[in-house]
Parts: structure tokens; sequence; C-alpha cells
């Protein structure tokens, strides 16, 4: 019987990893589940890949040399997708652009326009992408550009900031501070707070304001991948969650209430695309982002 993909992308996991916990977490598995894979995998390569205790997780010698060959086929096949899809694309005109949140802003039909008199025939394809992945698909080339928050972490994407706003909090209409107009930063350092995935990376380190923190390490009372868990979360009372101000409009809702916060650097939206990525209907897309930007730059009334 065969090795499949799936098992080959759980193996390498633990192997980049090399704790069954940590590598759970970046696949979105049970630990449980995740064992079974790597002992089936095992039991059909007749051969043990990790020694384990309760302290460590090390590779044998025939995980080592698994590691090398998996890694190798997964790369092959993940650039053999993407130049399948990638041609699928090109034939039909539509780039596909990630998002982690909603565009609002009245940035994203500035975009469509400068893009489509700079493609002439082609269409954007919007794709929302789960916060687990600040790249907002472009790391497994699922996506051709996308709107990210800064920092994104990957040392394989370029980016471009769009928008600097405040950061803002999201917390219950229930909450004492709910009445404020603004809050500062060390009033609410010791709240529970809602966070992205632990494969978010230093993203979520961003917005739990782990550089502003000190010695006083977060609070982190739920993990979430979406708009939706977070903010039901936060209606609950459970937990408040740090927002950009644009997505502090956007994400308006009964029973939350977002309030601007002092002392905190700010969120940086920005589109972003593969560093190696020199297709036209990318680069035109970025450009047609900056246009759209000094558009609405220059549309705002002097002060």
């Amino acid at each position: 019987m065969d090795a499949h993909l799936r098992d080959l992308r759980y193996f390498a996991a633990v192997a980049d990893e090399l704790s069954f916990t940590r590598a759970a977490e970046l696949l979105h598995v049970s630990q449980p589940a995740l064992s079974k894979q790597v002992s089936a995998l095992e039991t059909v390569l007749r051969a043990r890949l990790f020694d384990r205790d309760r302290r460590q997780v090390k590779l044998t010698a025939a995980g080592a040399a698994l590691r090398v060959v998996a890694r190798r086929l997964l790369e092959d096949w993940d650039d053999g997708v993407a130049a399948v899809a990638e041609a699928a694309a090109a034939d039909a005109r539509v780039l596909r652009v990630g998002t982690l949140t909603s565009i609002g802003r009245a940035l994203y039909p500035g975009v469509i326009d400068h893009f489509t008199k700079r493609q002439p025939g082609w269409r954007i394809e919007l794709q929302s992408v789960g916060w687990g992945d600040p790249t907002a698909g472009l790391h497994d080339r699922a996506t051709d550009a996308a709107f990210v928050w800064l920092p994104t972490g990957a040392d394989d994407v370029d980016s471009e900031v769009l928008v600097t706003e405040r950061r803002f909090v999201a917390i219950s209409a229930r909450h004492p501070l709910a009445g404020r107009a603004a809050v500062e930063f060390t009033e609410i350092i010791d709240e529970p707070m809602v966070a992205l995935p632990a494969s978010a990376g230093p993203l979520r380190d961003f917005w739990l304001a782990a550089s502003e923190r000190g010695d006083r390490p977060p609070h982190v009372a739920a993990e979430v991948a979406t708009a939706d868990e977070a903010f039901e979360v936060v209606s609950s009372g459970a937990a408040v969650k740090l927002l950009a101000e644009g997505n502090a409009v956007v994400y308006s809702r009964p029973g939350i209430v977002c309030l601007p916060v002092s002392g905190l650097e700010p969120a940086r939206l920005a589109v972003a695309w593969r560093r190696n990525d020199r297709r036209p209907a990318v680069h035109a897309f970025v450009s047609a982002c900056r246009d759209a930007v000094a558009d609405s730059t220059n549309a705002k009334p002097a002060a």
C-alpha cells in the first residue's frame, strides 16, 4: 500500500517541529489524529520514524531519510498544482486575490476599476483565507496576490503598505469600559484576549500587542481563525480583541463596542505578492492598489 500526500504532510510537519503538539496546531488537526496517521505511515513503511518520550521527539535514521524525500515530493507536488492553477487562471484571465478580513475602506472598488483598465478582459476573484495563514494564501500558492496585515513573517513575500490605521479594542457592551470614548492600553493589558492561531506567528503577536507588554505576557482566552469566531467570543464577555480602525466599522454589530486604544503602534494593511512572481497581471494589481490609494488620498478635503 502506498503512502498518501496527506500522510507525508503530517510526517513533515512533525519532522520540522519535532513536536506532535505544535505540528497538530499548524495542521489544524487533533494530536491523537496526527499520532494515528504517523503510526499508520510507519506501518506502511515498516520503519520507526520518530523516537519519542514525554520530553522530546527525535527523528530516527529512517525518519531523517524520509524527511528529505518527503520535502522534495511535497514541494514538487505543490509547484505542480500551482503551475496548473496559474495556467488555468491565465487562460480564464482571473487573478486570485486573498484577504484575511473584509476590505471596506472604499478601497476595493477603486482597485477593481484601475485593474480592469490595466488588464482588459481580466477579473478579480476574491478569496477569504483563515487567520492561521498571515499570507492570505500566498505561501501555499492558493492566491496570486493578497490584502494582508503586517507582519506576515514570510521571507518569500513582498508587500507595500496601503493604509495605516489606529488599533481599536472590541469589547462586550456589558464591559465596564464600554461607556468610554477611548482607552489606554495599560487599562486592558491584563484582560483575557482573543488570539489568532499559533500558525499566524508574528501577526498573532502583533494583535496581542506583544511588543508593548514588557514582561506581562498576554492571557489568551481563545484562539480563533475568523472574524465571526472572534466576535462571538467578544460578545459573550469572555475576552477582548484588538482590531484595526477600519475593521471596527466593517464588523460593527449589536452587543459589541469598539474603542480606540492609545499606547499601541498602528496597524498596516498592505498588498502582498510572492517575491519571485513576475507575471504582468500580478504587478498590474499592485499598481492598481497604489493608484486606488492615491485617488483616495487626493479626494480627501484639505485640512
